[in-house]
């Protein structure tokens, strides 16, 4: 059957299948996880030893599937966004309510805050959030060491009228060779190995507000994510 349909109505009609899919990643999908964790909780106590094994393997796997569902209805949000334009966004309550929340998630993890979030203002709109989400994110999932270390600071360039967030982490660290693809850059684009749709979505949204961000090595080892924001006026 041929497609009559002109470029802007087959771009219609693409955006309202996103609009659908986007619906029910939030309501039905993420309703189910939420029930299947509900459950797991409910049986812990009720399992013998080995048991509680494969409930920890339930309650990890369905918290990354929840994740998951949260960072593809942030993508899907950008997606569909038409026309819009970052605006002026406090930094530190973002960043610090993040790193509470992930903190929060991951109580494994031993996160350390190095001085104060700077009170300054920045180019950027409400997704900001999903940036440090996926960001600190990484840097417990992809770290082997046992627990997770992770250092997260942030200042100011007036200079070059920028703030400047720094995740770092004691993972195994990124091959300079492969740090473009993390993100998802070039022809391979969501189908890069390495960290998958978080980070893709962190470069799509720090270049929509004409920030940068790039990976470096930490000492002794691991892994710095890096990222700039313009400050806004």
């Amino acid at each position: 059957m041929s497609d009559d349909a002109t470029p802007e109505e087959r771009l219609k009609r693409q955006r309202d299948d996103l609009r659908l899919l986007n619906q029910v990643m939030r309501h039905d999908i993420r309703n189910d996880l939420q029930l299947v964790s509900a459950y797991a909780e409910l049986l812990d106590g009720h399992v013998d030893e080995e048991g509680e094994e494969y409930l920890d393997v339930i309650r990890e796997n369905t918290r990354s599937a929840v994740e998951l569902t949260t960072t593809v209805r942030d993508l899907a949000d950008v997606m569909l966004r038409e026309d819009a334009e970052p605006d002026s966004v406090s930094l530190a309550p973002v960043l610090s309510q993040q790193v509470e929340e992930v903190r929060s998630a991951y109580s494994q993890a031993v996160f350390t805050v190095e001085g104060s979030f700077p009170e300054k203002a920045v180019v950027a709109d409400e997704m900001l959030s999903s940036v440090f989400r996926n960001v600190l994110r990484n840097a417990v999932q992809h770290n082997d060491e046992t627990p997770p270390r992770v250092t997260v600071s942030a200042a100011v360039d007036e200079e070059d009228g920028v703030a400047e967030v720094r995740v770092a982490d004691d993972g195994p660290g990124i091959p300079e060779d492969q740090r473009e693809e993390v993100f998802g850059k070039g022809e391979k684009g969501l189908d890069s190995p390495g960290a998958g749709i978080g980070l893709y979505l962190v470069q799509s949204l720090v270049d929509l507000y004409d920030g940068d961000v790039w990976i470096e090595d930490n000492e002794p080892k691991g892994t710095v994510f890096a990222l700039t924001l313009p400050l806004a006026e």
